[in-house]
């Protein structure tokens, strides 16, 4: 009887991984987020932990794999939406921040939902009863590189 060399499993739309993984913005290489310097991390596919453009890429990898991938703003966390794009009332902001707050632009700002969670926006500009903010993901809009080092499957 001869030992056959058992296949590694592959990653599929549900599968546990753990891996290293970096992304990096195409435009510049400004490194965004890297595990390669501290712990792997282990994420479920589908449970929304990454990008759904993001988990497509690790699709069929198996562990021991390491691969770059470029991926357009359409398959990583989208176009930017004009619509996302939203005045917030300055009187509504002050009756939730600190007295003296200010908000500068480019600063990121989280907000209490209704349902007790949080969503967050980025300050585009102070006017003169409100201040817009940018409710896109900041990565909205940004071509990525997504290194990925696969170290398990299950």
């Amino acid at each position: 009887m001869t030992d056959m060399a058992q296949a590694k499993p592959q990653v599929t739309e549900s599968s546990y991984v753990t891996l290293h993984y970096r992304i990096r913005l195409a435009s510049n290489d400004q490194v965004i987020v890297s595990t390669f310097e501290d712990k792997p991390a282990t994420l479920q596919l589908g449970a929304g932990q990454l990008a759904s453009g993001l988990e497509s890429c690790l699709l069929g990898m198996q562990a021991g794999q390491r691969e770059i991938f470029m991926v357009s703003a359409d398959k990583g966390y989208g176009e930017v939406n004009p619509d996302l794009y939203r005045p917030v009332s300055k009187k509504l902001l002050n009756q939730y921040a600190e007295e003296g707050t200010s908000f500068e632009p480019g600063e990121f700002v989280h907000f209490p939902a209704p349902d007790g969670g949080q969503f967050a926006g980025t300050v585009v500009e102070e006017r003169d009863d409100h201040i817009l903010f940018d409710f896109n993901h900041p990565l909205a809009g940004k071509a990525l590189h997504f290194e990925v080092q696969l170290i398990g499957v299950l």
